[in-house]
């Protein structure tokens, strides 16, 4: 028999086998390698994992296996920190995960959100919407396989869930306007069941530490699809697309052909990865 993991909390496991939830313990020799949400086991005659199939990918912050969409949501409230949006869009690409753009509360500001479209729609699929009336269900769709909603804190992460389930399953906070962010409420990693997948609301994406992309810094242009055809018009193959005259990222940043906070938030990051110790 065979299953997937549904959720951990301490050394049980919810797995999700023949159509039926089913609460199992781990054979000790698996604790060393490690279970995680998203893994395919085999059950044996007892009913307790016996072995971990051959994953995908591993993420081991926030703890997931085999994710193959990540559903990248941000809102005009709180203030979108796209330096994070577009790590998390080199982090799908290093991982083989199939980004899309989530735009909710889209009832708050329709401009922002349409110049938020427009900066992306070259770069990954971008989906606009509200939680609060049914254009959330344009999400169903987009719920294939193993999914996982990643974004800053109170960007609605756990009310899609809820609209979607159209439940309370996942406990929801307010955003304070004091310190203009919200409160971290998801603790554990579990995956919700739809039609065609299953969706995580997940802790751990909510910043993305750089050191988790594996990305060398003299690489990370790559992962920006939005630069690649420029990148051919530069004048020396070492170009790092981070200034010079003969550089033609760098002008086509100027030229607005590149977005210029998407263009500022790659130095950023290129200068952040230069300086990483790696041992």
């Amino acid at each position: 028999m065979s299953g997937l993991i549904l959720k951990k909390e301490a050394n049980l496991f919810q797995v999700e086998e023949g159509g039926q939830v089913v609460v199992c313990v781990a054979r000790k020799n698996l604790k060393k390698d490690g279970i995680f949400v998203g893994d395919r086991v085999q059950l044996d005659a007892d009913g307790a994992i016996a072995k971990v199939l051959p994953r995908q990918n591993l993420l081991i912050r926030p703890p997931l296996a085999n994710l193959q969409r990540m559903l990248i949501v941000v809102a005009p409230v709180p203030k979108p920190d796209l330096y994070t949006v577009d790590k998390l869009l080199v982090f799908c690409q290093r991982n083989g995960i199939v980004p899309i753009l989530c735009i909710n509360k889209c009832d708050l500001d329709e401009n922002f959100c349409k110049n938020l479209q427009k900066t992306y729609k070259n770069i990954a699929k971008t989906i606009v919407f509200s939680t609060l009336d049914d254009s959330v269900q344009v999400l169903q769709a987009e719920i294939v396989g193993i999914c996982a909603l990643a974004g800053q804190s109170a960007v609605g992460k756990s009310s899609i869930i809820n609209a979607l389930t159209k439940s309370c399953v996942a406990k929801v906070d307010t955003f304070s306007k004091k310190i203009e962010r919200g409160k971290q409420t998801t603790r554990v990693v579990q995956l919700y069941q739809f039609v065609d997948g299953y969706l995580a609301d997940t802790a751990g994406f909510s910043k993305l530490d750089e050191g988790l992309l594996d990305v060398d810094y003299s690489a990370l242009w790559r992962y920006y699809p939005d630069f690649l055809t420029f990148a051919e018009n530069c004048k020396y193959k070492t170009c790092t697309h981070t200034g010079g005259k003969d550089c033609g990222v760098v002008e086509a940043a100027k030229l607005g052909k590149i977005a210029k906070e998407r263009f500022e938030n790659y130095k950023k990051l290129y200068e952040t990865l230069k300086n990483i110790k790696r041992y």
